[in-house]
């Protein structure tokens, strides 16, 4: 039985469009679950701002354990040793080589001539096939490409050491029967096809997507590319029920769980749906969190800590790992286990302490169920005192624009959690936010009789972390 490998693209696809923005956090979570579903490979978007998106890579490539992780790299090879840097140490790390083939898009995208895109190709394959064994050259319009220029620049990808060939019919013009006697007639005129892997990535603009697919599975292909989130080409769910359907059938399987199918893509829906309906920078994704697996006792050592506060997202310095050490052993020594959220609190009260560049003066929420929530702030830099407005789809989320109107700069939240410390009418709540600037992630911890004080006092002492890591 040939087992047909499921590429998904989300998050690279995601990552190309503004419609759906995903956060640092909703990106591990959709990593970890495709990784759970079984999909072959998992695509991601390649580096464009180098701290930032370098350890969104590595923070993927550690999580993932069975799928083959993907990234792409540009066409000149400017950044395939920071892309390797990141990628490495995944179970099982994969280079792309993705390029426009027809005329008008490799001026427009690459601004190179038909030569010129060729000799690039060739280069930058052969410098990824330096790294891994495992190289894919993508060729984004080929179905509007020169079938001779085609040929042409698949043979030199693959006389340069890639080992997956990815034909794509991103216009999305052809009927499945027309997509599968082009695909026949590049593999008659590239013997070499018959070398490597064949991958199709087939666009839904005419609603076939995933007859296109199956059609092209039949007929011999290896891999496809698919979206477990409608993105403009084969969904992944109509997919796998397809092919779990035609098993017997064609003699094809994949490593799709079946079993886990609709419950894993119900929570990435979630996420996703959560991503393209933002309409506040200050959103936070449903669903699985990450932490949720982690359970510590105090037997555990430094070492278990330092990694359990790594597979949160921290990226923090020796010290400050002791420093966590030694509060986790505190409250370890009363409680039987400490879970990942608890160990997020312990983080952000241990941490990075520093002295406060902005202190809470006062505050006022104005919030209804007519009206936009606005929040005035009054906050304490040094010896000014700054008062803003913002507002908000909520009242913390008003809060937390005004405090941006006071720093003049918008931070990406990646998560917040709220829980009480103490019981009855007067309970006190904690809150425990992160921030995330220039790659890494920053906590806070504030605690106050209301959820709102709590959380803005949180997210100033996430903030005053970043300021005075910027600073000095």
């Amino acid at each position: 039985m040939k087992e047909i490998r499921i590429s998904d693209e989300t998050m690279k696809r995601a990552a190309a469009g503004l419609e759906l923005p995903l956060s640092f956090k909703e990106k591990l979570e959709l990593a970890k679950l495709l990784d759970n579903l079984g999909v072959s490979v998992i695509s991601i978007e390649g580096i464009e701002k180098p701290k930032v998106d370098a350890l969104r890579i590595k923070s993927i490539a550690s999580l993932v354990k069975e799928s083959v992780v993907a990234v792409p790299v540009k066409i000149d090879g400017s950044d395939i040793d920071a892309v390797w840097s990141a990628l490495h140490i995944a179970h099982a790390p994969r280079l792309q080589v993705s390029v426009a083939t027809s005329p008008a898009r490799m001026e427009y995208v690459h601004h190179l001539k038909a030569p010129d895109v060729l000799a690039s190709v060739a280069d930058v394959v052969q410098k990824c096939a330096a790294h891994t064994s495992d190289v894919e050259f993508i060729a984004e319009d080929a179905t509007r490409t020169d079938q001779e220029y085609l040929s042409e620049i698949i043979t030199a990808a693959i006389d340069a050491g890639a080992t997956t060939i990815t034909i794509c019919d991103d216009a999305g013009s052809m009927l499945p029967e027309e997509f599968t006697q082009f695909v026949a007639n590049l593999a008659e005129r590239i013997p070499q096809l018959g070398s490597v892997s064949l991958g199709v990535a087939c666009s839904n603009e005419l609603y076939m997507a995933v007859s296109t697919t199956v059609a092209a599975i039949i007929n011999g292909v290896d891999e496809v590319k698919v979206t477990s989130y409608p993105l403009g080409i084969t969904p992944l769910p109509k997919l796998a029920k397809t092919l779990v359907s035609k098993v017997s059938a064609y003699g094809i399987s994949t490593r799709i769980n079946a079993s886990v199918l609709g419950r894993i893509m119900a929570q990435i829906d979630r996420i996703c749906d959560q991503g393209a309906s933002k309409s506040s920078p200050y959103a936070i994704a449903a669903g699985e969190s990450l932490g949720d697996d982690i359970s510590l006792t105090a037997a555990d050592t430094l070492e278990t800590i330092a990694e359990s506060v790594a597979k949160l997202g921290y990226d923090l310095t020796d010290e400050d790992v002791a420093l966590v050490y030694e509060a986790f052993l505190r409250i370890a020594s009363r409680k039987e286990t400490i879970s990942g959220k608890e160990l997020d609190a312990i983080v952000a009260t241990a941490a990075m302490q520093v002295p406060p560049t902005y202190k809470l003066e006062r505050y006022i929420i104005n919030s209804g169920n007519t009206i936009k929530a606005t929040a005035c702030l009054r906050i304490a830099i040094g010896d000014t005192v700054v008062e803003k407005v913002g507002m908000g789809e909520g009242p913390i989320d008003a809060a937390f624009a005004a405090i941006d109107e006071v720093v003049g700069k918008t931070y990406e939240l990646d998560d917040w959690q709220m829980q009480a410390i103490t019981e009855g009418q007067e309970a006190m709540g904690e809150a425990v936010i992160k921030l995330m600037s220039d790659g890494k992630i920053y906590s806070g911890r504030g605690i106050s009789t209301d959820i709102i004080g709590s959380s803005i006092r949180a997210y100033l002492n996430a903030l005053n972390k970043v300021v005075f890591e910027e600073e000095n």
